[in-house]
């Protein structure tokens, strides 16, 4: 039979990149480490893993039993986590995804207030804008925002947000204000380089794709705000991102006569109504940032 150390040993190892790394992780030796890899590599009557000096790669066998151990090592700590909630105390591991600017100005405060109510929760918070594998990289939920896509996962919207052009009256005083779409489109721009057809919006007759002449284009939204701030072009800015500055007359919002496509924030994760800490910590996040959000107030309609 196997033994629940030995798979997570297995799992640490694959994480870390080696049997030190796992070692330190799991708090143990990496003599103690080697042992339980080798009992689990007996026990199934298989080499999981190809060593050498420098380098850890998995098997054919390694990658099989990769994904079912951690199910196995998740739904352990699940059912652990539900007694304990059942206690009324949550605890456990979380990991969770989230976007780099919107982790940095909101999801982070969010998160601090919630592990002070459950100091028992261990949480990994990983900021990155790609669209992580919710199942493949082991994430119990992903913050996003824009369009939930994944139609096989669940999404529950923890706050609406709509995507605002904005400028620096500095800007507008040297190249004036456009008044429609087709006026935006000779304006220099900042653009959102991972998203290729960014400028979407919805005008009188339906939807439109604008594609204006990128003075900078960069992966990184509060980078985007910031060359807004200095003059550099028009941009197009979620209002988690751009309510500060607007409230403080560094940027001024454009109405060209049509409305962006909205950057609404979702949490997605799997299972119909997701763990109990999960659950706890979506309504802790929609508490937190509230009705109407704190950075949709005061804003132009």
């Amino acid at each position: 039979m196997l033994k629940m150390d030995g798979i997570a040993a297995f799992v640490a190892v694959v994480d870390a990149g080696s049997i030190s790394g796992a070692g330190r992780a799991l708090g143990l030796s990496k003599s103690v480490v080697s042992e339980r890899l080798a009992e689990l590599e007996r026990l199934m009557d298989a080499r999981l893993l190809n060593r050498t000096t420098r380098h850890l790669a998995l098997t054919e066998d390694g990658e099989s039993l990769l994904p079912r151990a951690r199910r196995i090592l998740g739904e352990t700590e699940e059912a652990m986590a539900e007694a304990a909630a059942r206690r009324g105390q949550l605890s456990g591991r979380l990991r969770i995804s989230g976007p780099v600017s919107f982790g940095t100005l909101h999801l982070g405060p969010a998160l601090h207030a919630f592990l002070r109510e459950h100091p028992a929760i261990e949480l990994s918070l990983e900021l990155e804008d790609r669209f992580v594998d919710i199942a493949g990289e082991g994430f119990d939920a992903v913050v996003r925002h824009g369009p939930a896509g994944d139609g096989w996962l669940i999404a529950t919207r923890l706050a609406p947000s709509r995507r605002l052009l904005v400028a620096s009256p500095d800007y507008l005083a040297r190249n004036g204000e456009p008044r429609s779409l087709a006026e935006l489109g000779a304006h220099r721009a900042i653009l959102y380089s991972n998203r290729a057809q960014d400028w979407s919006f919805r005008g009188p007759d339906g939807p439109v794709i604008l594609r204006p002449r990128g003075a900078m284009r960069v992966n990184h939204g509060i980078m985007m705000r910031d060359a807004a701030l200095a003059g550099l072009g028009i941009t197009l800015l979620p209002s988690f991102i751009a309510h500060d500055a607007i409230r403080a007359g560094a940027l001024r919002v454009l109405d060209v006569g049509a409305r962006a496509e909205g950057a609404d924030v979702y949490i997605i994760h799997r299972g119909e109504g997701g763990s109990a800490k999960l659950r706890a910590l979506i309504r802790h996040l929609r508490h937190h940032f509230g009705v109407p959000p704190h950075w949709e107030r005061d804003l132009p309609a």
